[in-house]
């Protein structure tokens, strides 16, 4: 199956220059660990994450409401085309131990594929499901 047919389309995303008190209202709002950071034409830029924020702005002592998404963002991105696989995605999650992927197109973003859309699917085989149960509990190379 096709990362197409189960990603979430407009996800929401932030901008590198938004300060990092927004995007921990917006992981907040939706309840959710990670953003797609985006510039203003959809490109692709990094993603930050509620771990991101607490490490690298918080704990320094920095102000989340002056401090810029681009100084907390990690900037090396696992994403997956909205052509690939889902197998790919299930690769990727567990190399890189994240539950959500950013999907890109020409380097723009297009959706986002989570853990949860991949183990809704049916046809799941029994790799599949031991590799997701391994992403969910922290183990590498299930």
């Amino acid at each position: 199956m096709l990362i197409r047919h189960i990603m979430a389309a407009k996800p929401v995303s932030v901008s590198p220059e938004e300060s990092i008190l927004l995007a921990s209202r917006l992981l907040f709002r939706y309840n959710i660990g990670s953003l797609p950071v985006c510039s203003a034409d959809g490109t692709l830029r990094g993603v930050i994450t509620d771990r991101d924020i607490v490490l690298r702005c918080v704990a320094l002592g920095d102000s989340p409401a002056s401090t810029s998404v681009s100084s907390a963002m990690s900037r090396c991105v696992y994403a997956v085309s909205p052509d690939d696989d889902v197998s790919r995605a299930v690769l990727l999650m567990s190399d890189a131990q994240v539950r959500r992927l950013p999907v890109a197109e020409n380097g723009r973003l297009v959706g986002v594929v989570s853990l949860c859309d991949i183990a809704r699917l049916r046809s799941l085989s029994a790799e599949t499901a031991s590799v997701l149960a391994g992403i969910s509990c922290g183990i590498r190379g299930v």
